[in-house]
């Protein structure tokens, strides 16, 4: 088992909501003039008009200059399907290195297909200065990471372990709101049970970090819990759930789900790390929109 943390102090997380995707990015990071992660970055794009813009990623610029932090790794959890990333925006400005779990190679073989994306995209990860493997160590200065394969939403998504804080990407949500959809391409109701039990497994003050928050009308935004209260609340997978139940309650609910509103755009761009497509001769670059065909 790798050794998570060289300190006794807890890893500091810092984390930004974006109201307009329901996203949060955080900086995971020993104090300020540490080295810093970033996970789940979020490029902001208005769909009506193609435009994209920064203000997300330049709150978390601003946060980490502030600290005085020096990013090693921009994280991915998966490619998501509801935002953006800014990857390579925040790259370019705070320097640090791309990872994604290295199953993304998989969903970049189906999505090449969905897209038929240029003959010259690679499926093979390359866009990513690096690919993850399971129980994986992240070094983080004073910190040091694990890698959680969590496979279920997508096959690609991976939790990221740094002390007694994980960041489950979509494969949890907070107790009242339940779990993942399993209904994209890739995806598998059994395994994001077993990678659900994977999580609930670890200590019970083990702090989760969610992705994104859908709030019910009565609470406002939250996103970190613990695996204990998880494993006594969560709507879909507190103890006691089998695996049966399980994917019976995902099949039935999935059958009731639209498409995120984003999901041609984002998954497009972020099984690139985030890169806009190629341009063409008039220097303009097109997003995709396949007919009838999810």
């Amino acid at each position: 088992m790798t050794t998570l943390s060289t300190t006794n102090t807890p890893p500091q997380v810092h984390g930004l909501f974006d109201p307009a995707t329901w996203t949060v990015t955080y900086v995971v990071h020993n104090g300020p003039g540490s080295e810093a992660a970033i996970i789940d970055s979020v490029l902001d794009y208005d769909p009506k008009s193609g435009r994209t813009q920064h203000a997300s990623a330049d709150q978390v610029i601003a946060y980490v200059r502030d600290n005085d932090l020096k990013v090693k790794w921009i994280l991915e959890t998966h490619a998501h399907a509801d935002h953006l990333s800014a990857a390579p925006y925040l790259k370019a400005r705070l320097s640090g290195q791309i990872g994604i779990g290295g199953n993304i190679t998989q969903v970049q073989k189906v999505f090449k297909g969905v897209f038929n994306l240029e003959p010259g995209f690679k499926q093979d990860g390359s866009q990513f200065d690096h690919l993850f493997q399971e129980g994986e160590a992240i070094p983080l200065g004073a910190l040091s990471g694990e890698v959680m394969f969590v496979p279920g939403h997508t096959p690609a998504c991976a939790a990221y372990r740094f002390g007694d804080a994980v960041f489950v990407g979509d494969t949890l949500f907070m107790p009242d709101v339940g779990t993942a959809r399993c209904d994209f391409p890739g995806g598998d109701a059994r395994a994001l049970y077993a990678s659900t039990r994977k999580l609930l497994s670890l200590p019970p003050e083990t702090r989760l970090f969610m992705c994104h928050d859908y709030p019910p009308a009565d609470r406002p935004v939250a996103f970190e819990t613990t695996v204990a209260e998880q494993r006594a609340k969560n709507i879909h997978v507190h103890d006691g759930v089998s695996e049966a139940e399980f994917v019976a309650m995902r099949t039935q609910r999935e059958a009731t789900l639209e498409m995120p509103t984003l999901i041609l755009p984002s998954v497009q761009v972020n099984i690139r790390a985030g890169e806009l497509p190629p341009k063409e001769d008039n220097g303009v670059a097109y997003l995709k929109i396949p007919l009838n065909a999810l």
